[in-house]
């Protein structure tokens, strides 16, 4: 019982963080006009391509990214305070400035569009990187794999919960571009802007916990080191 609420703790912390970032709906939307183009079949089949390319960009960075930082000598406690500003500015500018989070969006798109003049494969870049999980996903990935818990017995279900939402969040990416076309019209983009907003409000709250996290250690470490 211990093992699966360890599961599910860490999956309820890290699925909306890398959905907000991600932002599957406010995505569709836009790959509904980048894709336009194309036949529905081959729009469907780019899609989940996509989701399954985002799927290994996140699984990459939540298993890797930490033990890579820390390779280079960064401490955990360092990385989950740099790594929970990055999330927390992130949330600030997607709450108060969602027009820059679309802006940017609308020129990889255009990026996209110019990239379909040459090539009829474009699932990876710049589909996936940047537009769909580019520089930010991998940033909430590292700070969320930096907040592991210090017990050996602990890992596994931690990173169980943190590879299952990556998972969740990559099959929710597949669904919305899939059906953008539906998405468009059922939400619009007054509806997408809220709930963009709504989204950006988790993630800078859990930016904020993985920041006070690092604080925490990190006051730890110093008080320990003085004693």
């Amino acid at each position: 019982m211990a093992y699966l609420s360890s599961i599910i703790a860490s999956f309820l912390v890290a699925f909306p963080a890398l959905f907000s970032i991600v932002n599957p709906f406010g995505g569709a939307l836009i790959y509904s006009q980048i894709t336009l183009g194309r036949p529905h079949p081959e729009r469907v089949f780019l899609a989940w391509r996509v989701a399954a390319y985002s799927a290994i960009v996140m699984l990459v960075s939540l298993l890797i990214g930490a033990t890579l930082m820390s390779f280079f000598g960064v401490s955990i406690d360092a990385l989950r305070v740099a790594g929970g500003t990055v999330v927390a500015v992130s949330g600030w500018r997607m709450l108060y400035n969602p027009q820059e989070t679309e802006d940017r969006k609308q020129d990889h798109a255009s990026d996209t569009r110019r990239a379909t003049a040459w090539s009829s494969d474009v699932a990876f870049f710049p589909l996936t990187m940047p537009f769909t999980t580019g520089p930010g996903t991998i940033s909430v990935a590292i700070a969320l794999s930096s907040n592991r818990p210090p017990d050996a017995a602990e890992l596994l279900p931690f990173f169980c919960g943190l590879c299952g939402a990556a998972i969740a969040v990559a099959l929710t990416i597949g669904f919305c571009y899939s059906s953008a076309d539906r998405l468009v019209s059922l939400l619009g983009p007054g509806r997408a802007r809220i709930l963009t907003r709504l989204s950006a409000f988790l993630l800078l709250c859990i930016g904020v916990q993985i920041l006070i996290t690092g604080i925490q250690g990190a006051l730890v470490s110093v008080i320990a080191a003085h004693r």
